[in-house]
């Protein structure tokens, strides 16, 4: 029987996945240019392993990058995916070995069945043939890499229901000379008590180091790979973001700082934990794969106060409401403007831009009044800080319009052929160190707000280039009293991004073209204010 070690705090490597794993999430896709942008970003995080994908001859894209990665001379390990040697093959004749082989990565990671039911029902071969392939592919694949890792797929769901097979699985691979073996809770549903005493169990059976694979169908993704971490996985395997088939693998954008900075382990360095953030970002805007608002760690929501009382006891003691110092992972503390916010909250927003702002200056009324008949009217600045910067600048006289709206108008038309066509035409007055100019242009788009943003840009982009890198990222409108039908109040909120930083703007009227117009507005002011260090937070 094996005795069960504890890790010390140096000893924990971390597997990405988020290239094969990760890319079989629904709505994903990743291109070539993708992975190899993504993987030097990984690889500057300071991750110690980079999977890359499934070589095969029906995946050209995976094929291709492990050749083109090589050219990065990135300083994590690159690893090849695959399976074991299918049934009633011979090692040296199966493509899937001969794929990974092929791919010239220095890592082989294969998967092999753990479960009973996928031997007998999945890939239909006896029990004892499974071993033989586990052995024997493991076995082949250390002649020609460096390293051989063994995913035991459905591990958990393998040892609940045929206990003695699954450690017979884990055993074929450690006698063959596999260098880790990955416990995998492929279908997600193992919960921690379970996790713990599966693990638990399974040291007593094996020497070879041990690493979990976690897949998050019941929420416990990070939870049980933190716990394996602590009771002696020395291999933790995630993604970024949590990205991933059904409900997402683990997230190595919790995982890393709760196992560094929580508990010790020494993962990567305070730099590169300084750039979790926007890794995370970067991933997802590279993935077309959206941004969780409130994400552990790395969401804006994750250090963010709204209620009076909380903003209060922030202010007072960082620690009261906060588990850590949100700049230790690239994060930054928002203090959301509300109807539940008081003075304090508008002084610590300002604080930034003004640090000697004392809560009985002027300046505080002012904005208090103006922000609640701005509630009144329907604005809320929750989700809308670009609104609220702007606006303070203004009362701060600091603010310098870049351009002024003198009128806009647009013309929606049916074709003959059936399709409509939205047309924006604007007139604005640009503001070029105190000379003014006039402009008037127009510009197609898809819909109205869609063609005013083309007409704006189309108007400003030459003096202001930098609007090439901004995009708008989500789009939504809120009915204000449906009562009173089509007559009513709408709120538009604009999100934007460019890349970098992520801000909405809100826009409110009983128009909802005028409502968009606002919003637009006010997303391309604070970008242009932004990138010029007038705003700050």
């Amino acid at each position: 029987m094996m005795v069960p070690m504890a890790n010390t705090q140096s000893d924990i490597i971390i597997y990405d996945t988020t290239l094969r794993d990760g890319n079989q999430a629904i709505g994903l896709g990743l291109s070539l240019q993708d992975k190899l942008e993504i993987s030097e970003k990984l690889d500057a995080l300071g991750l110690h392993y980079i999977e890359g994908g499934w070589p095969n001859p029906t995946n050209e894209i995976d094929t291709k990058f492990y050749r083109e990665v090589k050219k990065l001379n990135l300083s994590a390990k690159i690893a090849a995916f695959g399976s074991t040697k299918r049934p009633h093959t011979a090692v040296d004749k199966d493509p899937f070995l001969a794929d990974i082989i092929q791919a010239d990565a220095p890592v082989a990671t294969i998967y092999g069945k753990s479960w009973d039911l996928h031997v007998h029902d999945v890939i239909r071969c006896t029990e004892e043939e499974n071993l033989t392939m586990i052995y024997e592919s493991v076995s082949h694949l250390k002649r020609y890499k460096d390293e051989v890792i063994f995913d035991a797929e459905h591990f958990f769901d393998g040892y609940l229901n045929n206990p003695d097979y699954a450690i017979k699985s884990l055993q074929a691979a450690q006698e063959a000379g596999a260098h880790c073996l990955v416990l995998c809770d492929t279908n997600g549903g193992t919960l921690p008590g379970d996790f713990t005493r599966i693990v638990q169990a399974v040291q007593q059976e094996v020497s070879a180091p041990l690493g979990v694979h976690v897949h998050n169908d019941t929420g416990c993704a990070e939870a049980n790979s933190i716990i394996g971490a602590e009771l002696g996985a020395t291999h933790i395997q995630g993604t970024i973001n949590g990205l991933g088939e059904r409900c997402g693998n683990a997230n190595l954008c919790t995982i890393i700082p709760a196992l560094q900075i929580k508990k010790g382990y020494d993962l990567i360095s305070d730099e590169q934990m300084r750039s979790l953030r926007e890794t995370s970002i970067y991933v997802g805007e590279i993935a077309n794969a959206g941004y969780n608002f409130r994400a552990p760690f790395v969401g804006e929501a994750a250090f963010s106060h709204k209620a009076g009382a909380h903003v209060d006891g922030v202010r007072k003691n960082r620690k009261a409401f906060e588990h850590m110092s949100p700049e230790l992972v690239g994060n930054k503390r928002h203090f959301v403007i509300s109807d539940q916010a008081g003075s304090g909250t508008i002084i610590e927003k300002l604080t930034g831009i003004r640090p000697d702002i004392d809560k009985k200056d002027p300046l505080v009324k002012r904005l208090l009044n103006t922000i609640k008949e701005m509630e009144q009217q329907g604005y809320h600045f929750e989700a809308a800080d670009g609104t609220f910067q702007l606006l303070v600048h203004k009362e701060l006289g600091d603010f310098q319009d870049p351009f002024i709206v003198k009128g806009f108008r647009v013309i929606e038309d049916v074709r003959c052929d059936g399709h409509p066509l939205s047309e924006a035409t604007i007139k604005i007055v640009e503001n070029i160190k105190g000379c003014e100019k006039t402009v008037h242009t127009a510009a197609e788009g898809n819909g109205p707000v869609d063609a005013l943003n083309h007409a704006l840009r189309k108007a400003i982009t030459e003096i202001y280039p930098e609007l090439t890198h901004m995009h708008l990222e989500d789009y939504k409108v809120r009915v204000l009293a449906g009562s009173a039908g089509t007559a009513a109040k709408v709120r538009v909120l604009i999100e934007s991004t460019d890349g970098n930083d992520r801000w909405g703007t809100i826009g409110v009227s009983g128009n909802i073209i005028e409502a968009s117009w606002i919003a637009l507005v006010d997303s391309i002011k604070y970008k242009l204010l932004k990138d010029r260090n007038i705003i700050r937070s």
